[in-house]
């Protein structure tokens, strides 16, 4: 009887449920905190398959505490592999425009290059902060507690972020 309590999050329909409720948000913060998109679906599934290999010893209500520590502890013993790849990104040579190609196209590529990079020299902590709340819609409270810091922080993270932006964005033109 000791270990009912405990397989709570063991029970198929309970881990599929938490699974489904979970997956595209912890994917969507590894994605914006470490900037590759196939080693947040990779980590994704690395935390959920080691919540489930551990499900007897996390009981459920710190279930998600769990898969966010392990995602996160996972991606940060990648970050070196990571910071090769994204600075491979940087220094690779811009594919050869078509001289055919109207002028607002390529000026709308430029632009999104110089956005992604102004996005891109933003501190993990806005970076993180800022794409939670203007890509997947989070409110402060949510992106509160996927980080792990106060709502204060959050407003915080979020406004120093729109002050950088703007600021660069207005150094583009």
């Amino acid at each position: 009887m000791k270990k009912d309590p405990m397989t709570g999050i063991c029970e198929e329909l309970t881990f599929s449920g938490f699974f489904k409720s979970h997956a595209k948000t912890l994917r969507n913060y590894l994605f914006y905190k470490f900037g590759n998109e196939e080693q947040a679906e990779d980590v994704t599934q690395e935390a959920f398959i080691k919540l489930w290999e551990n499900c007897a010893n996390v009981p459920p209500e710190k279930a998600k505490s769990f898969l966010y520590t392990v995602a996160n502890n996972t991606s940060l013993n990648h970050i070196a592999h990571q910071k090769v790849v994204l600075d491979y990104s940087k220094k690779a040579p811009a594919s050869v425009y078509d001289t055919q190609s109207p002028e607002f196209i390529m000026e709308e590529e430029q632009f999104k290059v110089k956005l992604q990079n102004a996005i891109g020299g933003l501190s993990e902590a806005q970076r993180s902060a800022f794409l939670l709340h203007r890509i997947d819609g989070k409110k402060y409270h949510e992106i509160a507690d996927i980080l792990g810091i106060s709502v204060k922080a959050v407003e915080k993270r979020i406004h120093g972020a729109l002050q950088q932006l703007r600021k660069d964005i207005d150094n583009i033109r």
